[in-house]
């Protein structure tokens, strides 16, 4: 009896379709009175937010942000073409407003997470993947037992057109789905053999999103199931150019991942490893709002800033190599959460693990340069392996000839 294929066998035979992007203003609301504000806003959730036109001041806008169990409401001052909250910080536009205290509260009551997404932009979110082809009928899709859960919703594993597929099946959420709709435009607009493909969305009673199968899991339990009885320095350098080389795809389209770590690498039926939740994980903010940063996968720029950029992933993708190489230990073993911080600013780093060559164990101390512009980039990190691999290549062929 034959299986059934993964969704993907090789990525570009994925159907080309149009990317989806949406509306740059969704939780711009117009001319609505403070009382509506708070009625969209309820249930007051922490980060949750909209911007509406000012009722008091012609020409100026307010953001409304939620923080426990009230609104909040900033007035925006347009003042000579530009836009300030505290008349310190001043933006172009409120797209660019709105992305700065997304990223940092930076006096306000709650940095912004969720969206409330006006009714009259909206048009459904849903509907603009549909007129991109992204849409999936639910009849279509079989779910079946659950393979992951998160503070999203559940993982299933199913099949799509007698293939196999990951579904992430959302909660019950509207104001959830809607940021999650918002990051999957973002997948639809990412396509690279070593980035986990999205294969489309589905509307329901809850939001559903079909995901590239990938059989054998997580790159962090692959190593520490199979370890260096099968996990070989040939399939580890593989691993390191696989992963590096879908980081440099997102290098160059100036998408900054946020949360690289060998959990969120999957690994393919054909040992390929591919990069994942890069556009699902990241707006899972309530993480960050909780201070569950992963400290020690997180550059010391972001941890202390937030200040998270391709060479804060750079820093990540040495601490990933480093869980590789150690065949999934957990990073700075003998420091404390913590302390890490203060551990790699004082300049004290990781020792290499067992057996790790040292040509590796130079890549991740590159990585690992306090100054975020001293880190290599993605493209130098992947030539660097790509050679270092050629060599392990012709010194294995070498040594086979000798015996």
């Amino acid at each position: 009896m034959s299986e059934k294929k993964n969704w993907v066998t090789r990525w570009d035979e994925v159907p080309q379709r149009e990317e989806v992007k949406l509306d740059d203003k969704p939780w711009f609301h117009g001319k609505i009175a403070r009382e509506e504000a708070e009625r969209l806003l309820e249930p007051w959730r922490t980060g949750t937010f909209l911007v509406r036109e000012s009722t008091h001041y012609v020409g100026d806008y307010t953001l409304c942000v939620c923080i426990d169990s009230r609104v909040e409401h900033y007035r925006v001052i347009l003042d000579h073409r530009k836009l300030t909250i505290d008349e310190e910080e001043y933006f172009t536009s409120l797209p660019e407003l709105v992305s700065h205290y997304s990223e940092d509260a930076d006096g306000l009551v709650s940095r912004l997470i969720t969206p409330v997404v006006s009714q009259k932009r909206d048009g459904g979110y849903s509907s603009q993947f549909e007129k991109a082809g992204w849409s999936i009928e639910r009849n279509q899709i079989t779910a079946g037992r659950v393979i992951g859960r998160g503070n999203f919703g559940e993982v299933r594993k199913g099949s799509y057109q007698g293939q196999d597929v990951a579904i992430k099946v959302m909660k019950d959420d509207k104001l959830q789905s809607q940021s999650f709709l918002a990051e999957a435009s973002i997948m639809t607009q990412l396509r690279h053999p070593n980035l986990v493909q999205l294969i489309g969305v589905s509307s329901g009673a809850s939001l559903w999103i079909l995901l590239e199968f990938m059989s054998k899991g997580n790159l962090l339990d692959y190593l520490r199931s199979r370890g260096r009885s099968v996990v070989r320095k040939i399939d580890q350098i593989k691993f390191s150019i696989n992963i590096a080389s879908g980081m440099m795809y997102l290098e160059e389209k100036k998408f900054v991942h946020r949360d690289l770590a060998a959990r969120n690498i999957l690994v393919s039926d054909e040992d390929i490893a591919k990069v994942s939740d890069f556009g699902l994980a990241q707006h899972d903010r309530d993480l960050v709002e909780k201070s569950k940063i992963p400290v020690k996968w997180t550059a010391p720029e972001a941890v202390r800033n937030k200040h998270y950029s391709t060479k804060s992933d750079v820093w990540s993708y040495g601490i990933l190599l480093w869980e590789l190489y150690s065949f999934g230990r957990v990073p700075y073993p003998r420091v404390p959460a913590d302390n890490v911080i203060v551990f790699v600013e004082d300049g004290s780093r990781m020792q290499p693990p067992d057996d790790c060559p040292d040509s590796i164990f130079d890549v991740m101390l590159k990585c690992w340069e306090l100054n975020p512009t001293k880190r290599p980039t993605f493209s130098s990190i992947q030539r660097r392996l790509e050679d270092l691999k050629r060599q392990l290549l012709t010194d294995t062929k070498k040594m086979e000839t000798d015996f």
